[in-house]
Formats: structure tokens, sequence, C-alpha cells
């Protein structure tokens, strides 16, 4: 690491604000160039303490940046990963308020809860989907703190990975069910289809993403505990709104997704 616990403090704080002020910021990197990866989990870390202190639970985690083509261009082999707070929650069919946001994007997620805990090194697909309890379906409202887009992959994981809102709908089912690899996402805004996708564009599998997930926090001292509830990431491009826009996704074997906002 290379930010000393003062500054990692002053970085959460910094963000975290931004969030819940829904105001721009310029990337952390700019005044921070020399920050390394385990900074910038630091402060996620950081972020997500500060939250927990004021009683807002953790409930569940995040996988963003899923698929080969992003990883190349971002110079990365791996995805990262964030988590998601209680009140980030919204219900399927409600209105999320578009000023409590900034430049809000939405993509569809296959989203998985596990009924075994999830540990690495060396977790692979075929132990993720051994400890798959269920299937849901969600849509994940972004919303990046930085001004005008400008960002890094430092500064994105600091900032949670642009955690903003989500929504779960639909009908969970069992993974016997359901092909994760093959399963069809169509994604409608104001009744027109803007993105289709299979399961199959998060990194091959989705359980693929779980399984990064699982070595990732193993290499931080951490694991994935039975019965969390994991998005996997976007299986779609992330689709911009603005308020008035209706947005419905339709998932193969999982149900509808939906929600306006106002």
């Amino acid at each position: 690491m290379k930010l000393d616990r003062k500054t990692i403090e002053q970085l959460a704080a910094h963000l975290e604000s931004a969030e819940l002020e829904a105001r721009d910021v310029t990337k952390i990197t700019d005044d921070h160039p020399q920050m390394d990866w385990d900074d910038a989990y630091a402060i996620q870390d950081a972020i997500r303490a500060r939250k927990e202190a004021r009683g807002q639970r953790t409930v569940g985690l995040k996988a963003g940046l899923t698929s080969f083509a992003k990883m190349k261009q971002m110079g990365v082999d791996v995805p990262c990963f964030g988590f998601v707070s209680d009140y980030m929650a919204r219900p399927d069919g409600g209105e999320i308020a578009i000023k409590e946001l900034i430049h809000p994007k939405v993509e569809a997620e296959i989203c998985v809860v596990t009924k075994a805990p999830l540990t690495g090194p060396g977790c692979h697909v075929g132990t993720v989907l051994a400890a798959i309890d269920f299937v849901v379906p969600a849509v994940e409202i972004i919303d990046s703190r930085y001004r005008d887009f400008k960002f890094d992959l430092k500064s994105v994981i600091a900032d949670n990975t642009s955690a903003s809102r989500f929504v779960v709908g639909g009908r969970a089912r069992r993974l016997d069910d359901v092909d994760l690899r093959t399963l069809g996402v169509v994604l409608e805004k104001n009744g027109q289809i803007v993105a289709m996708a299979a399961g199959a564009a998060v990194l091959g599998h989705p359980a693929a993403a779980v399984a990064m997930m699982a070595n990732h926090l193993a290499a931080r001292g951490q694991g994935i505990p039975a019965g969390s509830f994991i998005m996997t990431g976007g299986v779609t491009e992330a689709i911009a709104v603005a308020a008035g826009d209706a947005i419905a996704v339709r998932f193969q074997d999982l149900g509808t997704v939906s929600m306006r906002f106002v």
C-alpha cells in the first residue's frame, strides 16, 4: 500500500459524501497517482465501515468489469468487486428518484444466493455451482461519482464500483431449472428493446465471476459466507436513464424486473 491510514479515511469520506449528496468529483488518482490496488480496496472497505457504523447493513456483493473485452481494454485480468447496502434496494415495479443520483445507468444482472461458504484460493466454477442455492434476476443502477465519466479502475474500485441502487424481481429458480450460460436477457427502455445478451456475456459463465470474487477475497483474508447474495456483473451494456424513463428487463425462465425513474 502507498497511502497512509489517515489519507484512506479522508478519501473514503470524500467519495461517500459525493455518493450521498449526489455530486460529482474528479478521480482521486489525479491527486494520489501513487495509490495501488490495495489502497483502492482499502478505501472501499473504509466506505463500507462508515455505512455499517451508521447501522446500514451490507446485503450483497457485486462484481463489475466482467467481460473479457472490457478487462483487456482496462489492462486487467480479473473483474473488480464491491458491495451493496440495504438502503440501495428498491422494490420491483417501483420508482427511483433521479435527484438522488448523478448520471445513472442500468444494467441487467444474473444474481445468485449461496447455500455454502466459498473460499479461495483455487475456487472454480464447479465449486461455485455446488454452492448456489438459487438464482434471481436483478437490475443494477450504477452511478459513477466521477465528473464526466473520467476515471480509472483504481478510482472506480475505491468508489465501490459505482454502486448506487438495485432492484431484485422476477422469481427465484433452482440451478437445476436454468442454464446460466445460455440464459437470455432482453432490456427494454420505454417499450423499446435497447440491449440483448445471454449469461455467457459474464466471463463465459456467471459462476466464473463468483469464483474470481472468492479468490480475490481469499488474497485479502476474506471469504464468501453461506447465504450471500451476489450480483455477478452486467449481462448487458449499461444504458443511461433519465427522469420519465421506464425500464423492464425480461430474463429467460426468471421473469421480469421493472422500475420507473422519476
